[in-house]
């Protein structure tokens, strides 16, 4: 029999200062149901690497990308530059 008059958390008989959750309170057994299912839920989770325990990705090699240079193709627009005038005097040796 359930007893809404207990209290949540009952003072242990060991002779400490520790609490524990008193089962005859509604809201105490709640939580020992709660925490049961929540720890046993962690530990199927540990066990199968999933969830928050999933090992990060191995991280990709570095791949460069292909160098695709391509020499622009001639055309008849100008030069950014100046031609070079027409060199008269013959070589020097």
């Amino acid at each position: 029999m359930q007893h809404d008059d207990e209290p949540v958390f009952k003072r242990s008989k060991w002779g400490t200062n520790r609490y524990y959750y008193n089962p005859r309170n509604p809201v105490g057994l709640a939580l020992i149901v709660i925490t049961l299912l929540f720890g046993g839920t962690m530990m199927i989770l540990m066990a199968n690497r999933a969830g928050p325990f999933k090992p990060a990705p191995a991280p990709t090699p570095w791949n460069p990308p292909a160098y695709e240079y391509s020499r622009p193709s001639p055309s008849g627009s100008p030069t950014p530059w100046p031609p070079l005038p027409p060199s008269t005097s013959p070589p020097s040796r």
